[in-house]
């Protein structure tokens, strides 16, 4: 496909990066309120309406959800990078991500630890009494008491952000490497991709990983011992920092995007069959290799349709962009503490959920709208600017040499017990 590269003094701002980066935010808040009422599976708190049809809606997001949150920000890094060096963005993405993930592990995420240890019967009630030992980290708590209590302090669903900064990291500190003529033949070839290449391709090397890590290493969201996470987390966090300032392969995912969905229905179909037919859940290498194309295939959906039918300024696209990071923050403390408060109206199977998700999102509107963006000291704890301005632009500009393959249009948010991937 022949490039097509426009003016660098026309940019074009990627609307559809930034809605889908709000989207698949807003997609983790449902997801984890499923985890308080999905049949079998481990979550802080679980609902005596404990619903046996939900495991597979949420299996099937969960292959691909937190890779699509991974990619999108690879992708955000692209051009964040652009014209910053190796310490400027270590110094600030550290900040971005590091002091809201040491606030929340201090803040936010206790009560949550709180509110699983007294349900398990293992923490006395009285969360000044919790917390004080908490923020401590001297006594050791008791077996199980709650995520991560063997630490003596958890970062619970806030696992993302060391898990961004590592991967940051690791980008930054080779950015030599990246802007070399071989990193950037790299880049040329990953974008250049076409076809059923585009569609087949990227999931190879996730396929090995799961082949070579996954039986060896399950997830645990241990930022230390966690390597078949972070080998596929880290594998499409580079796919979104190569994509980021290209144009053809865009337009590309764009062009493929119904066969894309197509071949993802009939990937995750075989999927589910071979599962929902055995006694044990088959494994080997053909449910490797289905798990593996269908989450490609459906994140490539994702960004197909989200180029075709998000890439405009939407009017909620400002408020939405400074107020994902609060939101991601705040969310499950909100929805465990919205347990507490709707149990005790036996609200039923039905409207307790859809009382959970309001209550949630109410929530996270009143703090981040009524506090958080108007307190000055506040904005930073939380991942935002001291006073709000406009984020950088996330466009498209030409880059100093175009190629048809590239197709350049110029560049322009621990540990906690794992949901199960397959």
């Amino acid at each position: 496909m022949p490039s097509d590269p426009v003016s660098a003094l026309a940019p074009q701002r990627r609307h559809d990066i930034d809605a889908l980066r709000a989207l698949a935010f807003l997609l983790v808040i449902l997801y984890h309120v499923g985890m308080y009422y999905v049949a079998d599976w481990p979550w802080h708190l679980k609902s005596p309406h404990a619903a046996e049809w939900l495991p597979w809606p949420m299996r099937v997001l969960n292959l691909w959800r937190m890779d699509l949150v991974f990619l999108i920000s690879g992708v955000s890094l692209g051009f964040l990078s652009r014209g910053q060096g190796t310490w400027g963005l270590l110094r600030s993405r550290g900040l971005r991500l590091m002091l809201p993930l040491a606030f929340g592990m201090a803040v936010v995420v206790p009560y949550q630890a709180y509110a699983e240890g007294v349900a398990r019967g293992l923490v006395a009630p009285g969360f000044g009494t919790f917390l004080l030992r908490y923020l401590s980290m001297g006594a050791p708590w008791p077996k199980g008491a709650f995520a991560g209590a063997e630490f003596g302090i958890t970062w619970n669903h806030l696992w993302y952000l060391p898990y961004l900064f590592l991967y940051t990291a690791l980008v930054a500190l080779t950015l030599p490497l990246w802007r070399s003529a071989a990193g950037q033949w790299v880049r040329r070839r990953f974008n250049g991709l076409r076809g059923w290449q585009l569609l087949m391709l990227p999931a190879l090397p996730l396929l090995a990983w799961t082949v070579l890590l996954a039986r060896h290493f399950p997830a645990t969201h241990n930022l230390v011992w966690d390597f078949h996470l972070h080998s596929i987390y880290f594998t499409v966090f580079l796919y979104g920092y190569w994509m980021g300032v290209d144009t053809g392969i865009w337009r590309e995912l764009e062009r493929l995007r119904r066969v894309s969905l197509l071949l993802a229905a009939v990937a995750i179909g075989a999927f589910i069959v071979l599962r929902v037919g055995a006694v044990v859940a088959p494994k080997g290498l053909l449910m490797d290799v289905l798990r593996n194309a269908y989450l490609w295939l459906a994140v490539a959906t994702i960004l197909g349709h989200g180029h075709r039918h998000l890439n405009r300024p939407w009017p909620w696209l400002r408020w939405a962009n400074e107020s994902v990071y609060p939101w991601y923050m705040l969310h499950q403390t909100l929805i465990v503490a919205g347990v507490a408060l709707l149990v005790p109206l036996a609200l039923g199977p039905v409207w307790e959920p859809v009382a959970l998700v309001a209550v949630t999102i109410a929530g996270c509107w009143l703090l981040t709208d009524g506090l958080i963006r108007r307190v000055g000291w506040l904005r930073p704890l939380f991942g935002l600017k001291r006073k709000p301005e406009a984020e950088p632009a996330v466009v498209l500009t030409p880059p100093a040499s175009a190629s048809a393959s590239s197709t350049p249009r110029p560049p322009a948010p621990g540990w906690r017990s794992p949901s199960p991937r397959a």
